[in-house]
């Protein structure tokens, strides 16, 4: 039987895609035009500069990440909803790991902050030479690169088990669920090459991540143009 709460959700499909696309849209943001942009690799005082003199465009995409909390925790309820009736426990493990990998997210971010700290103008900054600031908000960046592959391995397998559930209840065309269950395997992938190389290098990335935006993109697009299809889950 389909939960009676369907309609209303076929309704909200929509409003759930456009949630979505922010929070892809926001991520690309703040991680790529923001972090990416502003850090020179192996210069940190070359980094500093660029974080001083671009302080509020490097504020935006903290807020950015922020936002994107925000925006993704109806998605998830959505997801939920959508996909418990019918495959519950499956449903709840996807939520427990998405659950871990938005408290991971959430404290990474107070790493972002730790420049902005670092060139403050708080008295007791002033035992510190130039140079030892920048390796110190250095050091803090690097430490949230690697936070932020701690949280993708979980949210990769959140992926996985919603590309299974895309695949079997057919709310979405199959095809979906497997671009969305191959995103979350590339995130895992892509976290476990970096930890598992020397120095944190990951020869894979960017290309590996092209995949797990394509996979994301396309359930969040089809969401918002083309919705969701009733009773046509698998038993």
């Amino acid at each position: 039987m389909q939960d009676k709460s369907f309609p209303s959700l076929k309704r909200n499909a929509r409003f759930a895609g456009i949630l979505y696309l922010i929070v892809i849209a926001g991520g690309l943001f703040a991680q790529v035009f923001v972090r990416q942009a502003l850090t020179v690799p192996n210069d940190a005082m070359a980094t500093a500069r660029n974080i001083q003199s671009n302080e509020l465009f490097y504020r935006l995409g903290f807020l950015a990440d922020l936002i994107n909390f925000i925006c993704g925790l109806p998605v998830i309820l959505f997801f939920y909803l959508l996909f418990s009736p019918v495959h519950k426990r499956s449903t709840l493990l996807a939520i427990f790991f998405v659950i871990i990998s938005n408290a991971v997210f959430a404290i990474n971010i107070l790493y972002q902050l730790y420049p902005l700290l670092i060139f403050g103008n708080k008295a007791y900054l002033g035992v510190f030479q130039a140079g030892q600031l920048a390796a110190l908000s250095a050091m803090a960046l690097d430490v949230q690169s690697q936070g932020y592959a701690i949280g993708l391995v979980f949210f990769g397998f959140y992926c996985i088990i919603m590309g299974y559930l895309i695949f079997k209840t057919l709310y979405i065309p199959k095809i979906l669920g497997i671009l969305y269950a191959i995103a979350g395997l590339c995130y895992i992938i892509n976290s476990f090459t970096m930890f598992l190389s020397r120095g944190f290098a990951n020869p894979l990335f960017p290309y590996i991540l092209f995949p797990s935006f394509i996979g994301e993109a396309a359930v969040c697009l089809w969401l918002i143009f083309a919705g969701i299809k009733e009773n046509q889950h698998e038993q």
